[in-house]
């Protein structure tokens, strides 16, 4: 419980150090804001011909009797459409993250660089056209994992009782995690710290990653609030991975010392 408590408090801190610099902030939510306008039209595709997909895939329904057929379709397309809503909310931050690498690299390096002793920040040395094929190619991986999860609570979704109350709380933590692994990368490949070393951290500190990324999960349910965070949400991540990496914080030093 100490660990979730002191991954929320990194989540607050993110918040608060873009708070008190609007350029940072503003800096930060244009790729947000282009991704929230790619997801909302994908949501809407999903509303407005989901209900014909349905239709498309289950032919055998064609002839049971009313009202039979017509729950059925309701039911898969309710379905179709949480499915959607909880892939978008995996998947936002790895695809927002991608579109806006280079501002949000911008961001993580600021908040080394605010909270080192010595004012640096780590850096790569790879050239940035490599640090972005690194990017991508561990966010696709991440979003294949996140995907198999999503479909897999989806399924169990159907599970009498089980489905109805223990799996929305198992998917708020796993997003939770997936979350935090997304953020924490942006300044653990700035330290050579590989997909799997990371994944590896956070595991071993799990109540610390859903800490951090439950709550940002839940506040990310509602799309505008997932756009204003994530400059935030990156500032927090930052934090936290000098907590994983026992890396000096010159804030956290001054707060124990007063």
């Amino acid at each position: 419980m100490r660990d979730f408590g002191v991954g929320f408090t990194y989540f607050v801190r993110g918040q608060r150090w873009v708070g008190g610099r609007p350029r940072e902030f503003g800096f930060g939510i244009a790729p947000a804001l282009v991704t929230l306008v790619l997801y909302v039209g994908a949501l809407i595709a999903v509303v407005a011909w989901g209900g014909d997909l349905t239709e498309t895939v289950t032919p055998f329904a064609d002839h049971w009797p009313s009202p039979w057929a017509g729950l059925f379709r309701g039911a898969l397309d309710i379905a179709l459409i949480a499915l959607a809503v909880l892939a978008a909310v995996l998947t936002f931050t790895a695809v927002t993250l991608v579109i806006g690498a280079p501002f949000y690299d911008v961001i993580s390096q600021r908040v080394d660089r605010s909270v080192s002793p010595d004012g640096t920040a780590p850096e790569s040395g790879l050239s940035w056209w490599r640090e972005l094929w690194v990017s991508v190619r561990d966010s696709v991986r991440i979003l294949v994992r996140a995907m198999v999860w999503a479909v897999l609570l989806f399924v169990l979704g159907f599970v009498p009782v089980v489905g109805q109350t223990v799996i929305p709380v198992v998917a708020v933590f796993v997003t939770g995690f997936f979350l935090t692994q997304e953020l924490t990368s942006v300044a653990l490949q700035r330290r050579t710290v590989h997909l799997r070393e990371q994944l590896a951290l956070l595991r071993a500190r799990k109540g610390l990653a859903w800490g951090f990324g439950v709550p940002l999960g839940l506040a990310f349910l509602v799309p505008l609030v997932a756009v204003f965070l994530m400059p935030g949400a990156v500032a927090g991540a930052t934090l936290l991975t000098r907590e994983l990496l026992h890396e000096p914080n010159r804030l956290a030093e001054n707060h124990a010392a007063a």
